[in-house]
């Protein structure tokens, strides 16, 4: 995983929609299944900003900011249908979102912006990952054993993560949609 180093002073957060339960128990249950090393460090969840590091000055004007995005945002739902990959790209497999795609795109952008303006890595593409940089063997079980997969929520907030120090992440602030 692409983990930005951070210093003296700095934290090292991420924006994400959670998943509710019972769909996260299953989703991080796939992911052990996998033998994914991360499983028990990331709870499930689809990105709207990958880890970014900024100075703890600035978290205040960062929360500030994804408070304004939420406000301007309607709450949608998302639905969850079977596997998809990044594979040769990435060794990654996820479960696809059938609904809410065009929302969490919309929502990645403005979030994404003002303090929280960056560089991507790869385009956004909004997704629940299963498995990270396993086995082939690995990605392909899990690939299989999501297949038929299929889960429906409502999206009424997001959350502002940080990375602890122990490698796990956890939700610091809820952002309620409009």
């Amino acid at each position: 995983m692409n983990i930005p180093e951070r210093g003296a002073g700095q934290i090292r957060i991420g924006i994400a929609i959670e998943i509710p339960e019972p769909f996260a128990a299953q989703l991080s249950a796939a992911r052990v299944a996998a033998d994914d090393p991360l499983a028990h460090f990331i709870p499930p969840h689809i990105t709207l900003l990958g880890p970014t590091v900024l100075d703890v000055g600035q978290l205040a004007e960062a929360r500030a900011h994804l408070a304004d995005v939420a406000a301007g945002a309607a709450p949608f739902t998302v639905q969850l249908r079977g596997t998809a990959t990044f594979r040769p790209i990435s060794p990654v497999v996820f479960v696809a979102l059938a609904q809410g795609i065009s929302e969490c795109e919309q929502l990645e952008y403005s979030v994404r912006s003002g303090i929280l303006d960056g560089d991507l890595r790869f385009n956004y593409h909004p997704h629940v990952t299963i498995a990270h940089e396993v086995p082939d063997a690995a990605l392909d079980k899990a690939f299989e054993a999501m297949a038929d997969y299929s889960a429906e929520f409502e999206v009424d907030r997001f959350y502002q993560y940080e990375h602890g120090d122990d490698g796990i992440w956890r939700p610091q602030a809820a952002f309620p949609l409009g």
